[in-house]
């Protein structure tokens, strides 16, 4: 058997990944390309004597690293990729990274004459479709394309996915990545916290289910019992049901975990945006489950990893909390550490107080709009009907099978996108092939059926210049679906991208 290339083992979901494979009693061999840093030496050290195991240290970014590696393999995992918070900071290093990776991956693979051989997991984000509050909070592979303002992380791996998907490698998939669960995440401290809305949701996955997942991925690759219509598809990663939360009951279950039950001392709903986040409940994350068979944890297993972390400290502050006038002193501690956050440079009251109106648009709509809004989180009227889904129409018959897509479908979809089909024939069924469609604004561009129907995707020269929602929405009834529902009607500010793919 050929080995196993396994990028971004010095990630959360990387390393998490590479424990469990190793322990795997599929023996398949691993290769990892790894920055050389004293960190990742000291991270690696323990396996280093493992023989099923090959570190090259390297730089995705280093064409011949990627080829050197992707030669001896017939499976590559690509999970490394510049984040969010650090890619807000950095959006052309995001660029690089995450867009410059993928392509020099699939380049490799396609110069050694194998793009029907290796196969190729890239694994992509819930952040690509944004922003999707209530009551628009359930949704699925397929929906509108929509990166939040400013949210690059999001915008370079959108342009990655659809370089994966049009690359013409056989076998490929796409598996959007959500929230990640565990240890890590109870660590972060970045103004990030602030973007998060009370009212947004996620469907969870623990890092260690994700870790699961890549390991059934390889073993039932190498055993033959991954079936082969996986291949060729995007998927949504979701936890299920046990994941699912908004994110203010998140709040409450963290801080009354420590025994601050009255939310007024910490949490400010003037600290906090109301929009422009990423997240939803998923329709269609059982599909990969029922590939992969990787779901074991719940927010339980959060909540441990955060109590964890905290120590004695969450001992003492349960204490504290039973004090008269303990809530109120410990919520005072915590609000002016999280105020310093909030000042930065991505920080919510740094947009207010210095009067950053693109951002302030962003994220409340308006000045006005965030001066509405209660002093006193107990004065918040919260969203309760969570399990109410507004289906999102993507624009075809989908009862149809995949075998007897035609080009009248096509034409069709492409009009509810307010553009046109402009080929004048194509293959029945076939979801790879390439046609000409023509956007509203009038952008010329070719994109397969998989692209555009499953992948969400549209024109890609509207979506490498700005984020001009509000005159989309206007003319494109399909995106208008995940636009109209959180937005007032007379909102047409347009936003700049400051990078794009085509700089990489």
């Amino acid at each position: 058997m050929k080995k196993v290339f396994m990028t971004g083992a010095t990630g959360g979901m990387g390393y998490e990944s590479l424990k469990q494979m190793l322990s795997d009693t599929c023996k398949k061999d691993i290769i990892i390309l790894v920055r050389d840093s004293e960190k990742n030496r000291k991270l690696l050290k323990e396996y280093s004597g493992n023989k099923r195991l090959t570190i090259r240290w390297g730089d995705l970014l280093n064409y011949k690293d990627v080829y050197d590696c992707v030669k001896e393999a017939d499976l590559v995992l690509h999970i490394a990729a510049f984040v969010s918070p650090a890619a807000d900071y950095y959006p052309k290093k995001a660029m690089k990274n995450n867009y410059g990776s993928a392509r020099n991956i699939i380049q490799a693979i396609k110069e050694q004459n194998r793009a029907d051989e290796v196969k190729f997991v890239y694994i992509g984000t819930v952040a690509q479709t944004g922003d999707r509050m209530p009551p628009i909070h359930w949704g699925r592979a397929g929906d509108p394309i929509k990166p939040s303002m400013f949210d690059y992380y999001a915008v370079s791996k959108i342009a990655a996915e659809r370089l994966v998907i049009e690359s013409g490698l056989k076998y490929w998939v796409s598996l959007r990545q959500t929230g990640i669960i565990g240890p890590a995440m109870s660590k972060i401290e970045d103004a990030i916290m602030f973007h998060n809305c009370f009212d947004n949701v996620l469907e969870y996955v623990s890092d260690r289910d994700s870790g699961r997942m890549m390991k059934h991925l390889y073993q039932y690759d190498a055993e033959g019992t991954l079936s082969s219509d996986f291949w060729g598809h995007v998927y949504n990663i979701g936890g299920g049901e046990s994941c699912r939360i908004d994110a203010f009951q998140l709040f409450k279950d963290l801080y009354g975990a420590i025994g601050l039950t009255k939310l007024e001392y910490i949490l400010d709903p003037k600290w906090q945006a109301t929009r422009n986040f990423h997240g939803q409940y998923y329709l269609d994350s059982d599909k990969l489950e029922n590939y992969l068979h990787f779901r074991q944890d719940s927010m339980q297993y959060y909540y441990d990893s955060y109590l964890e972390g905290l120590g004695a400290v969450a001992g003492l502050s349960k204490v504290l909390c039973k004090l008269p006038g303990g809530q109120k002193l410990m919520g005072s501690i915590l609000k002016n550490r999280f105020k310093k956050l909030a000042l930065t440079e991505h920080g919510t009251l740094h947009f207010i107080k210095d009067n950053v109106e693109d951002h302030i648009d962003a994220y409340w709509g308006s000045r006005k709009a965030w001066k509405a809004l209660p002093d006193n989180i107990n004065d918040m009227e919260h969203f309760k009907d969570w399990d109410k889904v507004i289906p999102i129409d993507h624009g075809y018959d989908e009862t149809k099978p995949e075998s007897e897509l035609t080009l009248s479908d096509m034409k069709g979809a492409a009009e509810f996108r307010g553009g046109k089909c402009l080929s004048g024939e194509m293959r029945t069924g076939d979801w790879s092939g390439k046609l000409k469609f023509k956007c509203a604004f009038g952008h010329t561009f070719e994109a397969s059926p998989r692209l555009v129907l499953e992948g969400g995707h549209w024109c890609p020269e509207c979506e490498r210049k700005s984020w001009n929602y509000g005159e989309r929405a206007k003319r494109d009834p399909f995106f208008a679906q995940v636009w109209n529902p959180l937005h007032e009607e007379d909102e047409m500010r347009e936003y700049p991208k400051v990078v794009s793919e085509l700089e990489v």
